[in-house]
């Protein structure tokens, strides 16, 4: 997975995945730092409310993974741009997360998998953690106190990181310390001062948490 040389080198290959709705819409992108045997899978968030895999969170979190040596793989839920089916209140998202990670670790079996989302889309990477076997997790702002259950979830004993901003306007940051405080095995917790829900002008901030945060996780590189 080591990217190519040239001014395509960047480039992020468009995909349609099986999944069990239909095709699910992907963009597959190579590490830009040297590359290591690692690939994350990233989850939009809400798709009732706009979310696509073209969300700047997203895309800013798919970016520091790229730069940390990770090849990065957003897709879009089903009912959602080019991905088939129709909204199923996270049952059928997580299903076609199910599909995506298939797909990934039939293509690359040798790559870490790891599972990073945003709001909506880090309820369903939680959720899916253990039982895909992820090497790591991110949840960015993840919805703690709103219609989304977190009770009764398997939750993970590999490397965790939780970013949230200390002003969302939309997830309660005290409801999410609480949440991560009282959890037996917390995760890495880190709050962004002054970020929003949707980090307007707290992107870089992010992108810098989101790279300092899987440093340690990161695969050794490939012997010379």
């Amino acid at each position: 997975m080591n990217e190519p040389s040239g001014p395509s080198a960047h480039d992020e290959q468009g995909l349609a995945i099986p999944g069990p709705a239909g095709r699910i819409e992907a963009a597959l992108a190579p590490a830009q730092a040297p590359a290591r045997k690692a690939l994350a899978i990233v989850c939009h968030p809400l798709p009732t409310e706009g979310g696509t895999m073209h969300n700047k969170v997203v895309t800013m979190t798919a970016r520091a993974l790229r730069e940390s040596g990770a090849a990065a793989l957003r897709f879009n839920f089903r009912g959602v741009g080019g991905s088939e089916g129709a909204f199923d209140e996270g049952r059928g998202e997580l299903d076609d997360l199910r599909a995506v990670a298939a797909w990934a670790r039939e293509r690359y079996p040798d790559c870490a998998l790891w599972l990073a989302g945003f709001s909506f889309g880090a309820w369903i990477a939680l959720r899916a953690t253990v039982e895909l076997g992820a090497r790591g997790l991110i949840t960015i702002a993840p919805p703690v106190g709103r219609i989304w259950a977190f009770g009764g979830i398997a939750l993970p004993t590999v490397p965790w990181l939780l970013v949230q901003g200390d002003v969302d306007e939309i997830v309660d940051p005290q409801a999410v310390r609480a949440w991560a405080r009282g959890l037996a095995q917390p995760p890495r917790l880190v709050e962004i001062e002054g970020a929003s829900h949707f980090f307007h002008r707290k992107l870089m901030d992010l992108r810098g948490v989101v790279k300092n945060g899987v440093r340690d996780w990161l695969p050794q590189p490939p012997a010379a």
